[in-house]
């Protein structure tokens, strides 16, 4: 890590919604508690990877990031800024250095827009002049069309794409316009949510190397949110695991590929399938019983010892874990009491049933 000031921190952020019931008085009964505080800083230059199952609270958190969801309680900085305390005018001049790319390509683009209306709209938006001299490849004329175009280049598609609209391509290619609008401010933050789960598998392995390409042609920091675990390992630098809108383990990403220390981190690796058919009838799998709990009533103590398959009821049942950082690895999170006793295999499967 860097001793600079980092580009993104996030101090015990929260995002509830409320539960209302009746029709006249419309009282609020509950909330569902989606992000519940979370830490973590993003470097400059580095990618975040946030993973966990559907329901977890990471597309929630990646929203609340650039103040598209308001915070319920928490701060969330962005070089130096809280965002939580800017008016509109302020915020939205600085959204033009923070943007995002959806899940769905399609949904995410107005399909009566064509693509150069859609790749213009965000100069526009920003108060762009006419006259602002193109960034992206040299000798390139200035005005916002130039942009597009170069921008479509960058992306990989041709600038005859700028006449058409969203419904003439494929969806690999619809999310590649997708990434174009999001960089055409050339922003420093981009939050990537689920950028690839509606692609097939041969386009994914495209567009996670694009982003790639992009963060080294424009120093662009990422938060990519994802449950595949497989694209999170080849492009985060650190990856942090969502349950029940908590962080449960953080860590570089080779290290937490090398040893996962949390149950669940534990569990999802375990999913994983390894390329090599004699390894993966060999292993062992944690099969992780019961869905995830409501986040409207989440259980006490530790939140995943309903599923956790090391419980301990003694202690996970009543305390809830702090979201520690272990002197055996630096650098390091994991919220769970027995990490470094699982480790050590001092404690163990309890159930042998959870093993296949």
């Amino acid at each position: 890590m860097t001793d600079q000031q980092p580009l993104l921190q996030v101090n015990d952020l929260k995002v509830h919604f409320p539960i209302k019931q009746g029709i006249v008085l419309d009282r609020t009964v509950g909330h569902v508690r989606a992000v519940d505080g979370v830490d973590l800083t993003l470097q400059r230059g580095e990618t975040y990877g946030l993973v966990g199952e559907s329901g977890c609270g990471k597309s929630t958190l990646g929203r609340a990031l650039l103040r598209l969801e308001r915070a319920t309680a928490g701060q969330v900085i962005f070089d130096g800024i809280d965002l939580g305390s800017l008016k509109a005018e302020q915020l939205r001049r600085t959204r033009r250095r923070m943007q995002m790319v959806f899940q769905d390509p399609l949904g995410s683009l107005d399909p009566r827009q064509s693509v150069r209306s859609l790749l213009l709209e965000p100069l526009r938006t920003h108060g762009l002049a006419e006259g602002d001299r193109a960034e992206f490849g040299p000798d390139r004329p200035a005005g916002h069309l130039a942009k597009a175009e170069s921008m479509l280049e960058v992306v990989g598609l041709p600038g005859s794409a700028l006449a058409k609209y969203p419904y003439e391509f494929s969806g690999g290619q619809r999310q590649r316009i997708g990434i174009a609008r999001a960089m055409i401010l050339n922003p420093d933050l981009v939050i990537a949510d689920e950028p690839v789960s509606a692609l097939d598998v041969s386009v994914q392995a495209q567009v996670i190397n694009l982003l790639e390409r992009l963060q080294d042609l424009l120093g662009l920091s990422y938060v990519v949110v994802a449950h595949d675990l497989a694209v999170v390992r080849h492009i985060a630098d650190v990856i942090g695991v969502m349950y029940l809108g908590r962080l449960v383990e953080e860590a570089d990403s080779d290290d937490l590929y090398a040893t996962p220390l949390h149950p669940y981190t534990i569990a999802l690796m375990s999913a994983i399938p390894i390329p090599d058919p004699e390894v993966e009838d060999r292993r062992e799998r944690i099969l992780l019983r019961g869905d995830l709990p409501s986040p409207a009533n989440p259980p006490a103590g530790c939140r995943f010892h309903t599923r956790c398959p090391f419980r301990q009821p003694e202690r996970c049942d009543t305390e809830v874990p702090e979201l520690r950082r272990l002197d055996s690895h630096p650098g390091r999170r994991v919220a769970c009491h027995y990490a470094e006793e699982i480790l050590s295999g001092q404690v163990t499967v309890s159930d042998p049933g959870l093993l296949v």
